[in-house]
C-alpha cells in the first residue's frame, strides 16, 4: 500500500492542454473516486498515474517515489479496465496468473495467489473456464481477480462497470467496495457516475474540463457543494438552481417570478444582487404558503415520487416519499425548506 500524489500535473496534446495543473493526494488505503462528465479529463488523469501516458508537467509520486519517467510495470500499480482485457484462449487461472509468470514468480506462490484471489472473489468453480463460459460480471471478477494476485501497492479501475447491466453494477459496486474493505489496498477508480462516486468513495474528486472542482468526502460535496457545477453534478435527480433577485427587507430570501424563496437567516447580500438558489428536490414540502408550480410529469420510483413542474419559466423537481395522487397538470404549492437552501452567485456560479 501506498500514498498517491499528483502535483501541478499538466498534460498536453501539441498545443492543446488538456489537464490544467491538478494537485491531489490520496492518503494510504484510501478508496478515492475520479468523478465527471466525458471529456473531462479523468481517464486521462488515471492514465498518467499508471504510466499510460506521458506528464507534460508536474511530478507522480506512489509511495514517496516520483515515478514519471517509470514505465507502467515498476510503478507497482494492477489496473482494471471496463474491456476486462482477458485472454480468450486462456482460461481462468492462466488469466490471472500471466501477470506473474511473466515476472517468472514461483509455481507455488503463484497457485497460493490464485487461490486466495479466487476465494475473495468466488471465483473457485470457474477456474477451469474460458473468459467465453462466463457472465459479465463473472469475467469483470476475473480481471479484478488478476490484478489482487499482484498484490500492488494500488489499484486503478478505468469505469469498470460501465459494460454490466443496471442490476450487475450494483452488485459489483458492493464487492468492489467490500474488497477493498478487506485488502486495504490504496484505490484510485474512474466513473462518470456520481451514484457510483457518492456509494463507493471515501474521497471524492470532481472533475471538469481539465480542473479540479472540488475534493471532498461524498457528503461534503452533497451538502457543501462550491459551486453550481459540483451542485447540479452530485445528487440524482441534480439541484434545482433557480434564478433571481436577492433581498434585504427584513424578509431574508430570494425573488424569483414574483414569490419569495426564504434563506435560513439574513445573506448580508445586498439587495437587489442577482442570485442563484439552489435547492435539492427533496428539500420541498407541500405548503398553502409555498410557491405555485404546475405539475408537467409524475415518476413513481417505489421508495418515493418525482415530480416535474414549471415554475415561471424554470423547470423543477420535487421529490416526496408520502404517498400522493398527484397529476399531470395539477398545480400545487412548494415551499422549499430554508435550511436546507443555497446561494451562488449568477455571474461566477460560486457559493455565496
Amino acid at each position: 500500500m501506498a500514498q498517491v500524489s499528483v502535483r501541478n500535473l499538466r498534460k498536453s496534446f501539441g498545443s492543446v492542454e488538456v489537464i490544467h495543473g491538478v494537485d491531489v493526494d490520496i492518503a494510504d488505503g484510501q478508496f478515492v473516486v475520479l468523478v465527471g462528465p466525458s471529456g473531462c479529463g479523468k481517464s486521462t488523469l488515471l492514465r498518467m498515474i499508471a504510466g499510460l501516458e506521458g506528464v507534460t508537467e508536474g511530478t507522480v509520486q506512489i509511495g514517496g517515489r516520483t515515478v514519471n519517467n517509470l514505465p507502467p510495470a515498476q510503478r507497482d500499480i494492477a489496473m482494471v479496465f471496463q474491456n476486462y482485457a482477458l485472454y480468450p484462449h486462456k482460461k481462468v487461472v492462466a488469466n490471472m496468473a500471466f501477470a506473474l509468470k511473466q515476472r517468472k514468480v514461483d509455481a507455488a506462490t503463484i497457485k497460493e495467489r490464485v487461490d486466495k484471489a479466487a476465494e475473495i472473489l468466488g471465483l473457485k468453480p470457474y477456474l477451469d473456464r474460458y473468459p467465453r463460459q462466463l457472465s459479465g460480471g463473472q469475467r469483470q471478477r476475473v480481471a479484478m481477480g488478476r490484478a489482487i494476485v499482484r498484490d500492488p501497492q494500488v489499484f486503478l479501475f478505468d469505469e469498470p462497470l460501465s459494460n454490466l447491466d443496471a442490476k450487475l453494477r450494483i452488485q459489483m459496486r458492493t464487492e468492489i467496495k467490500e474488497l477493498h474493505q478487506r485488502l486495504k489496498t490504496t484505490t484510485i477508480f474512474v466513473t462518470h457516475d456520481q451514484v457510483e462516486a457518492m456509494t463507493m468513495a471515501e474521497k471524492i474528486v470532481v472533475m471538469h474540463d481539465g480542473r479540479i472542482e472540488q475534493i471532498g468526502s461524498p457528503m461534503e460535496l452533497y451538502n457543501h457543494p462550491k459551486n453550481v457545477f459540483v451542485a447540479t453534478f452530485i445528487g440524482a435527480p441534480a439541484m434545482n438552481m433557480i434564478h433571481g433577485t436577492a433581498r434585504n427587507d427584513g424578509l431574508p430570501g430570494v425573488e424569483a417570478n414574483g414569490d419569495n424563496l426564504p434563506i435560513l437567516v439574513d445573506s448580508g447580500i445586498e439587495a437587489g444582487r442577482s442570485v442563484i438558489y439552489g435547492i435539492r428536490p427533496e428539500h420541498f414540502d407541500l405548503a398553502d404558503d409555498g410557491f405555485p408550480a404546475r405539475i408537467s410529469v409524475v415518476e413513481p420510483t417505489g421508495p418515493e415520487t418525482l415530480l416535474f413542474l414549471r415554475f415561471g419559466e424554470t423547470e423543477i423537481v420535487a421529490a416526496f416519499r408520502d404517498r400522493h395522487d398527484f397529476e399531470p397538470g395539477q398545480m400545487v404549492h412548494l415551499l422549499p425548506r430554508a435550511e436546507k437552501a443555497h446561494l451562488f452567485d449568477s455571474a461566477t456560479g460560486t457559493r455565496i
